[in-house]
């Protein structure tokens, strides 16, 4: 087990690059049956309709090239050891939004006799990175009054509610510090190898089959959805 994963000593660009490849090195090859392919059919987007990828331009009718990724992570280190990470990234998908969402593990004992499990709101953080800036936390709170009732409370924090934004496509960033030779934001030689060794099964499992199928406009394959289901949790809706 790894234990040296930790915060950088400084906002260096030498030191961040280190955490992060430690980070990636204590990360456990995926195993086959935890990540899912898919690739999508036509379908509806934004009310619109749209093309399967074998239907797209310059693409092969039968071609096997994924469009969506769902996986389940595993870290070895102290400080995330037994934490599963579920990743999922797509294309023509019911939303575009990147985003980190932090579920906190619910307490083994609930005083809330009369409400089940299931209907008490889970406590998380969203971290919004794009389309929009931001952070939100959801939780419960007792609804005012004299019956024991548990609701939905959300608490967002947005950048332009504080802060005038500029557009950024992205790459103004990137060229920026390419200018100036800060290399904080751009991968090291080891995170990528290490990067690549924990995809490698995936990789090689991939070279058969078919991926599974999803709707354009829809949340992914079924897959993904059945991979959180059955450690007993459910994705975020787009």
């Amino acid at each position: 087990m790894h234990d040296r994963n930790g915060a950088p000593n400084a906002f260096l660009a030498e030191d961040v690059r280190t955490e992060k490849a430690k980070l990636v090195e204590a990360t456990l090859p995926v195993r086959v049956d935890e990540i899912v392919r898919g690739q999508y059919t036509a379908g509806t987007e934004l009310n619109q309709p749209a093309k399967g990828y074998r239907e797209e331009a310059n693409v092969d009718p039968d071609s096997r090239t994924e469009t969506f990724v769902a996986a389940k992570l595993h870290i070895e280190n102290w400080r995330w050891a037994g934490a599963p990470f579920y990743l999922r990234t797509g294309k023509r998908l019911a939303n575009r939004r990147t985003e980190i969402a932090v579920h906190f593990k619910p307490a083994p004992y609930q005083i809330f006799k009369n409400t089940p499990m299931d209907q008490l709101t889970p406590n998380i953080v969203r971290i919004m990175v794009d389309p929009e800036q931001g952070m939100s936390t959801q939780f419960s709170v007792k609804v005012p009054g004299p019956i024991m009732k548990l609701g939905k409370v959300d608490n967002t924090f947005m950048y332009k509610d504080f802060f005038k934004e500029k557009h950024n496509v992205g790459y103004e960033t990137l060229l920026y510090d390419c200018m100036i030779g800060d290399a904080t934001l751009f991968q090291r030689a080891d995170n990528i190898e290490a990067s690549w060794a924990v995809v490698q099964p995936a990789i090689n499992a991939w070279k058969g089959g078919e991926p599974e199928f999803y709707a354009a406009g829809s949340q992914g394959p079924k897959g993904a959805d059945d991979l959180l289901i059955r450690d007993g949790r459910k994705w975020l809706p787009l």
